[in-house]
């Protein structure tokens, strides 16, 4: 979360920056096209290794449409607001609310896998 006056990429670029040790295998990162512009994309490399591509995800027309990748993260927050501790943001730390949806998804999948 940034502030109103702040960009979007550079928020992106900040949080990138803070994960640089986990993101060293990374390989592609998906963004709307509020991320696009090859600024943008070399301060991903710069920060995540040359082998990162940046795909930008483009609407082709004014109707509605299905858009690719999109979906993945729609479904998996979808999933997470099945849980009642999650449907609102009732953490105070951070780090609280990454360990409670490590445990939803933990749970979601130990359940798929039985069945």
């Amino acid at each position: 979360m940034t502030e109103a006056n702040a960009s979007e990429r550079l928020g992106a670029v900040v949080v990138l920056h803070e994960a640089a040790e986990e993101l060293s295998k990374l390989e592609v990162v998906w963004v709307d096209q509020g991320y696009s512009g090859e600024n943008f994309a070399q301060a991903v490399k710069h920060i995540c290794g040359e082998q990162v591509r940046v795909e930008v995800i483009e609407r082709i027309s004014k109707t509605f449409e299905r858009l690719p990748k999109r979906w993945i993260v729609e479904r998996t927050f979808g999933w997470l607001n099945r849980f009642r501790h999650l449907s609102k943001d009732y953490e105070l730390y951070t780090e609280l609310s990454e360990a409670m949806i490590y445990g939803s998804l933990i749970r979601l999948m130990i359940k798929r896998m039985a069945a």
